[in-house]
């Protein structure tokens, strides 16, 4: 998303794509930076982070508008009839405050494995619309949320698998899990749990790539048929690490 060449090529890539899609965005880096420029430190613990009042605030504008209404101009510049949400439209995305316990993450999202398919979702695929979704969730009480993008990927990919056939693709920098992040031809193809937590163990995945994998092991569990983590040469997936629950 920093490089608009490259960007130009996911989306192209993406329109591509068979079947209907839904297109869930970060914008961390954007968000830092003019965080930074507004002389506001950013916070993070464990690849998550800290949304008090005044981030929340940056966020949102980052987030919601920015970011998002440039993918959906992209989108459309492609013939991809694109339409940018929050999970406030349409009530898409509810969710609750993370509760305080040993760390306070503020205006934090967490969202329910329970929560019903978004009809509004629904209404806008079958009506041929491209669902372009941002991190920023509500908790029908009129409070905004910041919620972690890889989680409302994966949250949106169990929902939607009750009534359809759903892969989930999460798109980075590197093409996929390495052992060595210098070489290229180290991408792991396929990690299981047990292999997971060796990893982790050995430090391979750190920070941001754990909540990633959580997130990607849970969406299995919940109804996900197939997910990929891969870089923006192949969003296919099929070039990268396939997660698999055996």
């Amino acid at each position: 998303m920093n490089d608009p060449s490259i960007l130009d090529q996911v989306i192209e890539q993406f329109t591509q794509v068979d079947g209907l899609r839904i297109m869930v965005h970060g914008g961390g880096n954007k968000a830092s930076e003019l965080s930074k420029r507004l002389g506001i430190q950013p916070k993070m613990v464990k690849g998550r982070r800290i949304t008090d009042n005044s981030t929340l605030e940056l966020v949102t504008m980052v987030y919601a508008g920015l970011v998002n209404k440039n993918l959906v101009a992209r989108l459309q510049a492609k013939g991809s009839n694109a339409i940018g949400l929050s999970g406030a439209d349409g009530n898409v995305i509810p969710a609750k405050k993370r509760p305080v316990k040993e760390i306070d993450y503020g205006f934090a999202g967490d969202l329910e494995d329970s929560a019903p398919v978004s009809e509004t979702l629904e209404i806008l695929l079958n009506s041929g619309l491209v669902p372009v979704c941002c991190p920023i969730t509500h908790d029908g009480q009129g409070q905004l949320l910041n919620t972690n993008a890889d989680t409302i990927a994966s949250h949106l990919g169990v929902t939607l698998s009750r009534k359809f056939d759903v892969t989930l693709v999460y798109c980075l920098d590197k093409p996929g899990v390495m052992l060595n992040p210098e070489k290229s031809d180290s991408v792991v193809g396929q990690i299981d749990p047990a292999y997971y937590q060796e990893l982790i163990t050995n430090g391979v995945i750190v920070d941001g790539m754990i909540p990633k994998l959580d997130n990607a092991f849970a969406g299995l569990r919940l109804g996900i048929s197939e997910i990929y983590l891969c870089d923006w040469q192949d969003i296919t997936g099929s070039s990268g690490t396939k997660i698999t629950l055996r």
